[in-house]
Formats: structure tokens, sequence, C-alpha cells
């Protein structure tokens, strides 16, 4: 069964900062054949390196105050569009991201403050029945392979 990850987990220099998040177990998982890797904030036409961005009143920001919601939505859909397509039934996504954050997100201060909610990608993935894990608990999503 197919499953999408976040790519700066599997190693791709996507973050913002222009680094990628690499975790050993999810290069394995990156490398076996049934992921699909995608980065929305890509999708969605920023670059690397980019301003960092905090999702705050259902927009997402930089740390300048620019307004970057249209990006993060359109690299949501068309992320969603790819697992869809691939038939993807689980995600591994990176946490506390705008895009990918499951559970809780950075909440808009750059701060380093987390608060309850989703990233954009993480709320589609959810309305579509996708069941989602972060780095934080793989274990979980390793169960469920």
């Amino acid at each position: 069964m197919k499953y999408v990850i976040s790519a700066c987990l599997a190693g791709i220099t996507c973050r913002y900062d222009g680094f990628s998040n690499s975790n050993d177990t999810v290069l394995r998982l990156a490398r076996s054949g049934s992921a699909v890797l995608v980065c929305p904030e890509l999708l969605g036409g920023l670059s690397v390196p980019r301003t960092p961005c905090e999702i705050l009143h259902d927009r997402v920001y930089d740390n300048h105050g620019s307004d970057k919601t249209k990006n993060f939505e359109r690299g949501a859909l068309k992320a969603l569009n790819i697992a869809l397509s691939h038939g993807c039934a689980r995600a591994l996504l990176k946490a506390r991201s705008p895009s990918c954050g499951y559970g809780c997100v950075y909440d808009g201060t750059f701060h380093h403050v987390l608060t309850p909610g989703c990233g954009f990608y993480a709320a589609l993935l959810e309305k579509a029945g996708i069941k989602i894990f972060t780095e934080e608990n793989i274990r979980a999503f390793l169960d469920t392979l």
C-alpha cells in the first residue's frame, strides 16, 4: 500500500532554511518503493530558501508579515492530488509545519509557541480520509505497515 511522506523527512533539502529534516527511518521508508514524496510548499510556488511562515487566524504569514496563504492553499491541493492519484491511505508528515503539521502548529507569533491545529496540507489529507502520522509518532506509523 502506498503512503505519502513529507519530502524534507526523506532528506530533500526543501525546508524554508534550505536544509532537510532527514530521519534515518524515513529514509529507509522512502527507498521502499511504497513512498510518494511531496513538499506542498514547493508545489505552491515557494522557493528554497524562503522566510519562515506560521499560521495565524487561518492565514499563513511569513515573519515579515507577507500573506503566503495562496501559496499554501495551492501547494496543499496539488500535494493532495498527488497522494490521491497514487492511492495513498496514510501519510507521514513533518510535525508543526504550516503545511504538514498535525495536531499542533506554531501560533503565528514566531516565538516557538505551539497551538492546537493542523497545517493546510494535513487538513486536506484528513478531510480526504487519509490517516496522518508525524515523525513524532513514527512507531505508530510503522505498526500500520
